[in-house]
């Protein structure tokens, strides 16, 4: 069932990747052989037509591995940007973090002057009580 299906998609593939040209040939010669009368047709015109058939399957064997080999390299591209943007996450993550603790330490510097402040300010005002 699925080679049936895979050979389905191949011949679509294959359909899609034939020039035009060669298409109509095709579809001529396969017209011919319907409209032709029973006797069986020649052996060379199915000589041709299998030749037809196979010529554009034997090129798409070729370009398979290419074809192959460009999927994979976009799939490895794709997953390198998925990666890049996965550590750019992580990265503004850090720095939100970053910032969050600069922020705290700030308010805790803040909060320490202001006690240093108050105390000052007590002892300057006990000093002078006295």
């Amino acid at each position: 069932m699925l080679l049936l299906l895979l050979l389905l998609l191949l011949l679509l593939l294959l359909l899609l990747l034939l020039p035009l040209p060669l298409l109509l040939i095709l579809l001529l010669v396969l017209l011919l052989l319907v409209l032709l009368p029973p006797p069986p047709p020649p052996r060379l015109l199915l000589l041709l037509l299998l030749l037809l058939l196979l010529l554009p399957l034997l090129l798409l064997l070729l370009l398979l591995p290419l074809l192959l080999l460009l999927l994979l390299l976009l799939l490895l591209l794709l997953l390198l940007l998925l990666l890049l943007l996965l550590l750019l996450l992580l990265l503004l993550l850090l720095l939100q973090l970053l910032l969050l603790l600069l922020l705290l330490l700030l308010l805790l510097l803040l909060l320490l002057l202001l006690q240093l402040l108050l105390l000052l300010l007590l002892l300057h005002h006990h000093h002078h009580s006295q």
